[in-house]
């Protein structure tokens, strides 16, 4: 196996890490802000598991989804 590719990349390094809540601490007021502005926005896809026989058909109705969260924004704005 050729690993001349593998040793030039640079190696990666973790500052600091990132450590889970407490239970039962809330979170801060502008963590609680950040959630609230993402709360109201909708992927406009049928909820679900969804299974395709190829790309083609998963893109297919990725397409259509978009297509209709797009119009529906410009019917919204008048």
């Amino acid at each position: 196996m050729n690993t001349g590719y593998f040793e030039q990349q640079p190696i990666a390094r973790t500052v600091g890490r990132r450590s889970p809540p407490r239970a039962g601490v809330l979170p801060s007021a502008e963590a609680r802000a950040a959630m609230d502005s993402w709360a109201g926005r909708l992927t406009r896809v049928p909820k679900g598991v969804y299974r395709y026989a190829n790309h083609e058909d998963m893109e297919r109705d990725r397409e259509r989804w978009q297509t209709a969260a797009m119009v529906e924004a410009v019917r919204a704005r008048g």
